[in-house]
C-alpha cells in the first residue's frame, strides 16, 4: 500500500496530490498576490524545529504545513496548515477551488508519525471555534485540557487517526 494523497475539484472530481519538502520559492509565493493569510517567510515559520511541506498540484501550490516531530511527547505537532487563498474557505471568496485540503494535510501528519515510529497521533490546535467544531465532528479529535489564554488543542489518534490515514492508502 502507498500514501497517495488528494484533494476534490469544483467538479467533485478526485485530484491527486503531491507533497514535498517546502521550498523557498513556496514561501515566498505566500507573499505574492494573492497573498496569503501568513507570510511563510516569517521568522515563526522559519522555526528550524519544523518540517514545511508544500502540496501541489502539477506546478500549483495549494497548501503549506508546518509539522513538529515532537519524538519525547510520541506525537506529531501540526503547528501551522494553509490553503491558497482560492480554496482558503476562512477566506469567503466563494467556492473554493479545491476542498478536503485540511484533511489531506493532517492525514500527511499521520504519515509523519507513522513513518517516526510515533504510531500516527498527531496534535494541532483550533485558530476559530469553527475549526475546533470541525476538528471534532469530522476528524474525530479530542480536545486536551489547555491553558486559559491558550487556542484549544486537540489530538488525532486511534481510530479517528485510521480512518483519516487510511482514506489516502491505495
Amino acid at each position: 500500500m502507498r500514501f497517495m494523497p488528494f484533494v476534490f475539484d469544483s467538479a467533485n472530481q478526485q485530484i491527486p496530490v503531491s507533497i514535498f519538502p517546502m521550498g523557498p520559492a513556496d514561501a515566498a509565493a505566500t507573499d505574492s498576490p494573492p497573498v496569503w493569510q501568513t507570510s511563510w517567510t516569517s521568522e515563526y515559520l522559519d522555526d528550524e524545529r519544523f518540517d514545511k511541506y508544500a502540496a501541489k498540484i502539477n506546478d500549483e501550490l495549494i497548501a503549506l504545513g508546518a509539522y513538529e516531530i515532537l519524538e519525547n511527547a510520541l506525537v506529531v505537532h501540526l503547528v501551522y496548515m494553509e490553503a491558497h487563498p482560492a480554496s482558503n474557505p476562512t477566506l469567503d471568496r466563494g467556492t473554493p477551488k479545491y476542498r478536503g485540503i485540511g484533511r489531506m494535510m493532517v492525514a500527511y501528519g499521520i504519515k509523519l508519525s507513522i513513518d517516526h515510529g510515533l504510531a500516527g497521533d498527531v496534535v494541532l490546535e483550533a485558530k476559530t471555534a469553527e475549526l475546533a467544531r470541525h476538528y471534532e465532528k469530522d476528524f474525530g479529535a479530542v480536545k486536551l485540557p489547555s491553558f486559559e489564554a491558550s487556542a484549544p488543542r486537540y489530538l488525532i489518534a486511534d481510530e479517528a487517526a485510521k480512518r483519516i490515514f487510511f482514506t489516502y492508502l491505495v
